[in-house]
């Protein structure tokens, strides 16, 4: 009896050894769940005690800048920006702009990723005039677009908050204006929706059109006096996408002009500026009705001022590209060191407008 029991006690002992040895592999072996542990805890300490080096892969549209930045304008502390190739091997990230890519995968790094590193995909332009490249699904681990659910969200532009609280509350008064609608367009393109509902409103008021195709080609200065010089702006997306609503609308609104909006629906531009800050031409049954609108805001001041109201609590801020949009990605690795994989890339961004460029139907 004696023996059978030392016997127990040693498949007790052997069992109990086993346990151990389970348990330290899983805590110290290179496992997911263990990495994951590992990175959430780096989320929570001083982004500054770690560094990022971020490797830009492609220059963005070729546009270089000073990849000192990121402290000195946009408040992004220890991250080291970086387009030198060879450090691809310890880069904690690689951004990688999409448009640049070319049509091939193959202009991609072509070493082995390191476990760690996290490539980016940035791209600004909307799915319609985006390069569907075979093979992206899976191969990154971040997005940064102007879309609001991407990774990392950087839209066109944004209202902030004005305070206000320390000096006397003062109506807007828009500059003099001499013309009554304006619309400044460099891709005139006879088939896109936009043009269709310009050729319409055009049969019924005035509307001052400058470009390559008409007046002339504008330049940074001009478009600046010519938008504050209109009552209304042509604020018209070169598609209809979710969340596509670019400089066109902020500009406008930074400048003087009510934005008269092409683009996503009524309620996806409510997401990005207040509802009374803009007209938007699925309001009414006919460019006819808009026309008409126009015109009664144009002979009533009280009436046309109301589209001004959102200045007394906001200011608009223009997004910097491409350098803020690298520098926000540099702090998002700063700050998020867990694996993630984009594994529904074409699903996510191409799959998911909200409409389709098609002409649309007048009455």
């Amino acid at each position: 009896m004696m023996a059978g029991c030392k016997s127990w006690r040693c498949v007790w002992y052997a069992l109990l050894l086993l346990f151990v040895i389970v348990i330290g592999l899983l805590c110290y072996t290179p496992s997911f769940r263990c990495l994951t542990q590992e990175n959430e805890e780096a989320t929570v300490r001083n982004p500054a005690d770690h560094p990022v080096l971020l490797l830009i892969w492609l220059w963005p549209f070729n546009q270089t800048f000073d990849l000192e930045c990121c402290n000195s304008r946009f408040n992004v502390p220890s991250c080291v920006l970086t387009d030198d190739r060879d450090s691809v091997g310890k880069a904690d990230a690689v951004l990688i702009h999409h448009r640049d890519v070319a049509w091939d995968a193959s202009n991609l790094p072509q070493v082995p990723r390191p476990l760690q590193q996290k490539w980016i995909w940035m791209n600004f332009e909307s799915p319609s005039n985006t390069a569907r490249i075979p093979g992206l699904n899976n191969m990154f681990n971040i997005s940064l677009t102007y879309r609001k659910d991407a990774d990392i969200s950087v839209p066109y532009g944004s209202l902030v908050p004005v305070d206000r609280r320390f000096e006397a509350f003062v109506d807007f008064v828009p500059f003099e204006k001499d013309k009554l609608v304006c619309w400044i367009v460099s891709n005139y393109r006879p088939e896109h929706r936009r043009v269709q509902y310009y050729k319409q409103l055009r049969k019924y008021v005035q509307i001052h059109v400058y470009g390559d195709l008409f007046e002339k080609r504008v330049s940074d200065e001009e478009y600046k006096d010519i938008v504050s010089s209109c009552k209304f702006y042509l604020s018209f997306e070169n598609s209809v996408h979710k969340d596509y609503i670019t400089e066109k609308l902020f500009n406008a609104l930074d400048l003087g002009a009510v934005p008269i909006v092409f683009g996503p629906s009524r309620r996806n531009y409510e997401r990005f500026v207040p509802g009374d800050a803009f007209i938007h031409v699925d309001d009414f049954p006919s460019m006819k009705a808009l026309a008409k609108h126009l015109f009664l805001l144009n002979h009533n001041e009280a009436l046309y001022l109301r589209y001004f109201r959102w200045r007394r609590r906001f200011r608009v801020k223009m997004s910097t590209f491409p350098e803020e949009n690298v520098c926000q990605a540099c702090e998002y690795i700063q700050r998020n060191r867990q694996y993630q994989v984009l594994t529904n890339l074409y699903q996510w961004f191409w799959d998911t407008s909200e409409g389709l460029d098609m002409p649309p139907s007048f009455y």
